[in-house]
C-alpha cells in the first residue's frame, strides 16, 4: 500500500513551491532566448542561425513586445508544470527511500514526468500559440501572420477543445511521453552529480556556482539527446503546414518528412538557442529552487527538517 504520509506531506508541497517559484523566476530573467528557440523552431524561412542575430530582428521588426510575447501564460504553465513535477518526484523518492541509486532517480523522474504530461499538456499546447499569435512568421516563401486570437490559457483552451475536441488539447502528448526521459536524464545526473559534490566538499548545504555548474551539465546532456524531439513537439503543439502531410500527423511522419527535406541537420535547427536557453535556465532554476527550499524548510520546519530534506 502506498505510504499516504509520505505522498501527502508537508516536506513535498515545500519542494513543489519551490521547484515552481525557481522556474518561474528563471524563466522570467531569460525569457527573450526562449522566444527565439520558438522561432526557429517554427519558422521554416527563418535563415540567420546565430541566437542574438536573431534576437536583434526579432526586437528589430516586432519591438520588446515581441521578445516577451506570450510571458505570463508560459510562467503560469512553467510553474503548474514544475510544481506537479516536484510534488510527484520527491514524493516517489520518500516512498521509495531505499538506496539512492541512479537508475532508481530515472525511473521516478520518468514516472513523475509522465504524471506531469498527462496533468499540463493543454496549458503548453496553448502557449505555444500565444507565443507566436500576432507574430510575423516567416515561412519558406513567404512571411504571415499568425491565426490564433487566445486571450488567456483558459480562453485558449475552451477554444481549441470546440475547434479542435478534446484530443487537441492533447495535441503532442505521445512525442511528451517519450521526451519524459528529459527531465528524467536531467534529475538523474543532477542528483548524481550533487551526492559526488556533497560527498566531495563534505556538506549537504552546496554553494549556488556549484548548484549552477552541476544543473548546468545535467540539463545540457538532457536537451542533446532529446532534441530533434522536442523540434517535432514543438511543431506538433503549434500546427505545421507542410505539403502532403496530413494537420495532426505523427512523430514519425513528421520527423521522417524533414529528414527528407532538410536533411540531418534539420533535426537539430534551433539547437544553439535551445542549449543557450535552457541549460542557462535550468541552472538559475535549480539554484533558486535549493535556496528557496532550504529557507522555507529551515524557517518553518527547523534546522533538523532542512538537513533532512
Amino acid at each position: 500500500m502506498v505510504k499516504q504520509a509520505s505522498l501527502f506531506s508537508y516536506s513535498n508541497l515545500v519542494h513543489a513551491v519551490a521547484g515552481g517559484c525557481g522556474s518561474a523566476v528563471a524563466m522570467s530573467a531569460l525569457y527573450p532566448l526562449d522566444t527565439v528557440r520558438t522561432r526557429l523552431q517554427l519558422e521554416e524561412g527563418r535563415r540567420s542561425r546565430n541566437t542574438f542575430a536573431i534576437m536583434a530582428e526579432v526586437f528589430k521588426e516586432e519591438g520588446l513586445d515581441g521578445l516577451y510575447r506570450g510571458l505570463l501564460p508560459v510562467i503560469e504553465s512553467l510553474y503548474c508544470s514544475n510544481f506537479v513535477y516536484f510534488y510527484t518526484f520527491h514524493g516517489l523518492k520518500r516512498i521509495a527511500n531505499e538506496d539512492k541509486t541512479i537508475l532508481r532517480d530515472l525511473l521516478l523522474a520518468m514516472v513523475a514526468g509522465s504524471i506531469n504530461v498527462m496533468t499540463t499538456n493543454p496549458l503548453w499546447v496553448v502557449n505555444t500559440r500565444m507565443k507566436m499569435q500576432g507574430a510575423k512568421v516567416r515561412g519558406i516563401d513567404h512571411t504571415f501572420s499568425q491565426k490564433y486570437n487566445y486571450k488567456s490559457l483558459l480562453d485558449g483552451m475552451l477554444k481549441v477543445a470546440r475547434s479542435e475536441g478534446l484530443a487537441g488539447l492533447w495535441s503532442g502528448a505521445c512525442s511528451s511521453l517519450i521526451l519524459t526521459i528529459n527531465p528524467a536524464i536531467q534529475f538523474m545526473a543532477y542528483e548524481a552529480m550533487k551526492r559526488r559534490m556533497q560527498s566531495a566538499y563534505g556538506t549537504r548545504e552546496l554553494n549556488s556556482f556549484v548548484v549552477f555548474g552541476v544543473g548546468a551539465v545535467a540539463k545540457a546532456l538532457a536537451t542533446v539527446l532529446t532534441y530533434p524531439v522536442q523540434l517535432v513537439q514543438a511543431k506538433q503543439r503549434h500546427g505545421h503546414n507542410y505539403e502532403g502531410l496530413p494537420p495532426k500527423a505523427g512523430l514519425m511522419s513528421l520527423m521522417m518528412y524533414i529528414l527528407r527535406k532538410h536533411g540531418f541537420q534539420g533535426l537539430f535547427k534551433g539547437l544553439e538557442a535551445k542549449i543557450l536557453q535552457t541549460v542557462l535556465t535550468a541552472a538559475l532554476m535549480f539554484v533558486c529552487y535549493e535556496k528557496i527550499a532550504s529557507i522555507v524548510f529551515a524557517i518553518l520546519m527547523g534546522n533538523k527538517a532542512a538537513v533532512k530534506q
